[in-house]
């Protein structure tokens, strides 16, 4: 090979590893680790925003009724079905009420006997006041005769005698009638007593309802405190919702909502907030509350599922964002602002929240600012990035 030849090829194959070179170059400044992120933005514009906050929630009953005996017992009979609608005092089931009819004969019987001693007690006081009377008047004309020495000192202290005696047995006629009296109460609270256990074996309606549940059947067996049958209060009916705690600023009871029920997604039930729960789910992180028909729909059933949107402020002007451009950063929430094509952190002050997911801005940019709403990957200050209309991938 002549050293022309030898000279050129080694040229030709630096040459070739230059372009190689350069080429990976920029590869890896265009598409690798070093290239720009990609993002993109959205200028910052004024607008109205109307505050409102979307949950699910579960049909449920404001009052509704356990009802089953008070001891345990066999259920003797049901009268009611699931779906049946009952009026107040109605009877809806009964329990075997064993013994309890022949221990109520056993205490009217005691009663009576009772009733007839105290009769006999007031007969005898009568008596032992009559004796005392008399023994009174024998003891006042004996002192009196004693007094003009027509009778013995021994005469007169006998009629005394028999005045004392005759006032023992009015005091002990009056214990004797005092405690067949009592015994007379207490028989009577036995009875009441034995009444009431027997009455609740008949359970009753204690309100005009719905029967949502039959829970025991004839011939079972139920422990005191046992529900044999569910009842609820039709026009007590709401929605108990979960709405997110981080957007449920603003919201207080009396606001507006709206209900969609899932049998009937087409129509928009018109509610309101009546109650707020004290306490929150810490673990959905997500804020109870009551919502209220204004008109409860008609075939309405407990435990069907809805979706709630309430209106928690009055439309609001302001400049708007959407919720995807605000970051969660250890100084606080903010937004990536391009100055000079660079990012650059900013920590703004947000305001209500839209069900679009918009946010209002309070403070923090002004309108006209350029903002990142998405990246391809994680930005630091001044970072290297490209705007893109879409990216490619999922964004972060």
């Amino acid at each position: 090979m002549k050293p022309s030849q030898f000279i050129s090829r080694k040229f030709g194959l630096w040459l070739f590893a230059v372009v190689l070179l350069l080429g990976f170059g920029v590869v890896v400044a265009r598409s690798g680790p070093l290239s720009p992120i990609q993002v993109t933005t959205l200028r910052v514009e004024a607008g109205s925003l109307s505050p409102a906050i979307f949950g699910i929630g579960t049909v449920e009953a404001r009052r509704s009724y356990l009802i089953g005996p008070t001891a345990a017992g066999r259920v003797k009979a049901v009268h009611v079905d699931v779906g049946e609608t009952v009026k107040a005092g109605q009877l809806l089931a009964e329990i075997d009420p064993v013994d309890l009819d022949e221990r109520l004969r056993s205490t009217e019987a005691a009663y009576a006997r009772a009733a007839s001693a105290v009769t006999a007690a007031e007969a005898q006081r009568k008596d032992a006041l009559a004796r005392r009377q008399l023994a009174e008047l024998n003891a006042k004309r004996y002192r009196d005769l004693g007094g003009k020495n027509f009778v013995s000192t021994s005469a007169v202290e006998g009629k005394q005698q028999e005045l004392d005696s005759a006032q023992a047995a009015v005091e002990a006629s009056e214990a004797n009638l005092q405690g067949a009296r009592q015994d007379q109460l207490r028989l009577k609270a036995d009875q009441e007593g034995i009444r009431q256990q027997r009455g609740n074996l008949r359970l009753l309606a204690p309100r005009d309802g719905l029967v949502t549940s039959r829970d025991a059947e004839p011939g079972s067996t139920v422990i005191a405190g046992q529900a044999a049958l569910r009842l609820v209060e039709p026009d007590s009916l709401w929605v108990k919702a979960r709405l997110d705690q981080g957007r449920s600023r603003g919201l207080a009871v009396g606001q507006m909502a709206d209900i969609v029920l899932r049998s009937n997604a087409s129509t928009h039930y018109p509610g309101k907030v009546a109650r707020i729960e004290p306490v929150s789910d810490s673990v959905t992180e997500e804020r109870i509350a009551q919502i209220a028909f204004e008109r409860i729909p008609e075939g309405l059933s407990v435990g069907e599922m809805t979706e709630v949107t309430v209106k928690t402020g009055a439309t609001q002007s302001g400049l708007l964002l959407p919720n995807a451009a605000i970051k969660q950063m250890p100084q606080g929430r903010g937004v990536w602002k391009l100055k000079d094509g660079k990012p650059r952190l900013i920590l703004v002050k947000l305001g209500d929240t839209g069900l679009d997911g918009t946010v209002q801005i309070l403070e923090g940019l002004a309108a006209g600012d350029e903002v990142v709403i998405h990246s391809e990957r994680e930005l630091n200050e001044g970072t290297r990035i490209k705007v893109v209309s879409q990216i490619v991938g999922k964004p972060k």
